[in-house]
């Protein structure tokens, strides 16, 4: 089978000079122009029942470029308004695909600072990257090298909320490759308690990284509120919350990604749970907990590494009753509260709640994954065995 290299994107710290930051604000300040205008032409157009698509966008923005009072645009390099046009077009096409929300106008404020360059916008050479409109190369911190013979494709620089410079390049990535096949297979059960509870009956700690910060956000944010709008120090102290919510997320995320990774190394199926987490987090009592356990970052991360290293995720159906259903013989428990964390079934096997659940999942997922079979819920105790206790029955020895 030929082998396709992995498009990745390496995506590293930077310190930009002070003319350097007056050219990428500059930038982004005229990509967001760019793109609400864009959209709000597109979207005057779509009232008359007439379609816009990037081609008239992008002659729409050749004519704003010769008005007076848009005559700033040319000051900044052409690509990253281009692409702000092709990125409106993707989130329509998305739209039109019932794929996602009707696009909306960026925020100065709120929405992301960033600017995507091609390679026509950019010079990547002997280790250094000079964009268009600017003598000097980046000052890049270096914190892990680019695959060897890497040729960027693109190059997106951002800034976030607490003021840091992030350069992204996507290379094709020649040393990711597919894993060995093995026979290793693990059922994934997130909580809240645990962040994790494996079938293996091992459970992994949920670090809480919201609440170990919580004070110190609490008081930022005290101190943030009595600033008065529009004042100097409102943006300082509004820079010293943000740069509280980074140090949270970066650990957060850091934490993650070497959890995944070694699931995805360590296991060549993984059956997980398909939880809504959109609605989960409408519950006002848990929403602050299950937002910081960030279970749907997690799911994300497992599907593409087990897609960059040939591996295989298999989400299990929410209604199926993996708590209140025995792992031993297969009987469906009536009720099972919360606060139930163990219980006995009359087979006379006691349960670890969470450990029992993934162990049904991980029944359920070789099920579906040996036979094809759905895994639907279980509204009562089978007559006879489901689809998950047949493989059950058929791995045993």
């Amino acid at each position: 089978m030929a082998t396709t290299h992995v498009k990745r994107a390496f995506k590293y710290r930077f310190c930009p000079t002070g003319e350097q930051a007056a050219e990428l604000s500059r930038t982004f300040g005229c990509v967001r122009k760019v793109y609400n205008m864009a959209l709000a032409a597109r979207t005057q157009a779509w009232t008359r029942q007439e379609r816009v698509n990037y081609n008239q966008t992008s002659a729409m923005l050749t004519a704003w470029k010769k008005t007076e009072e848009l005559a700033f645009l040319n000051e900044v390099s052409s690509v990253p308004l281009q692409q702000c046009l092709r990125h409106l077009q993707v989130a329509f096409t998305h739209f039109f695909g019932k794929r996602a929300k009707y696009p909306r106008f960026k925020s100065k404020k709120k929405s992301r600072k960033s600017a995507e360059y091609t390679t026509s916008g950019f010079r990547f050479r002997d280790g250094e990257l000079t964009l268009a409109k600017m003598r000097e190369p980046l000052d890049i911190v270096w914190s892990r090298p680019l695959p060897e013979g890497a040729k960027p494709s693109t190059v997106t620089v951002s800034q976030d909320a607490a003021g840091r410079w992030y350069v992204s390049m996507l290379c094709d990535d020649p040393t990711v490759k597919p894993l060995p096949v093995s026979n290793a297979a693990v059922g994934v059960d997130v909580g809240l308690d645990h962040l994790l509870t494996l079938s293996t009956g091992e459970k992994v700690a949920n670090p809480r990284h919201e609440r170990k910060d919580r004070s110190r956000l609490a008081l930022a944010q005290r101190r943030l509120a009595k600033k008065a709008k529009g004042s100097a120090n409102r943006v300082k102290a509004r820079r010293k919350v943000a740069k509280i919510h980074a140090r949270i997320a970066d650990r957060r995320r850091d934490g993650l990604h070497k959890l995944t990774t070694r699931l995805v190394r360590e296991n060549q199926t993984i059956v997980i749970e398909d939880l809504t987490v959109r609605n989960m987090v409408k519950n006002r009592t848990l929403a602050r907990a299950i937002s910081d356990a960030a279970w749907s970052e997690f799911r994300s991360m497992l599907e593409y590494k087990a897609a960059w290293y040939g591996r295989e995720v298999i989400a299990v159906d929410r209604f199926f009753p993996s708590s209140k259903l025995c792992s031993t013989c297969g009987t469906l428990q009536q009720k099972m509260p919360l606060h139930v964390r163990t219980w006995t079934c009359d087979c006379g096997t006691t349960h670890d709640r969470d450990v029992n659940a993934a162990k049904n999942m991980l029944a359920a997922g070789r099920a579906v994954s040996a036979c094809g079979a759905g895994v639907r819920p279980q509204r009562s105790t089978p007559g006879g065995q489901s689809a998950m206790k047949q493989e059950v029955s058929r791995r045993e020895p």
